[in-house]
């Protein structure tokens, strides 16, 4: 088995092709840079925290919502559920 350092993963859009690129990077050679970035913390519920496909959904959503802050041009490419798909919006 391959010993792996702990990773952090960066996804990056790229528009020429039109992507999403994921890197996973090595946490410690990364701390440095991601020190003075903006931190969009992502809570998990203490008492029950499952990865399952809800989890991934909201995650992605997140990182979607973060990536088009800084792109105007793909917040109308967004078409998403932004509440969890099993309870109603908040209002």
């Amino acid at each position: 088995m391959v010993n792996h350092p702990p990773y952090s993963v960066v996804v990056t859009y790229s528009e020429d092709p039109q992507q999403l690129t994921m890197q996973a990077v090595d946490s410690a050679r990364l701390a440095s840079l991601v020190a003075a970035s903006m931190a969009v913390p992502f809570f998990l519920d203490d008492e029950e925290v499952k990865f399952d496909d809800e989890l991934a959904r909201q995650l992605g959503v997140a990182m979607l919502n973060v990536i088009a802050l800084g792109r105007p041009e793909i917040k109308k490419l967004l078409n998403l559920t932004q509440h969890p798909i099993d309870e109603p919006p908040e209002v």
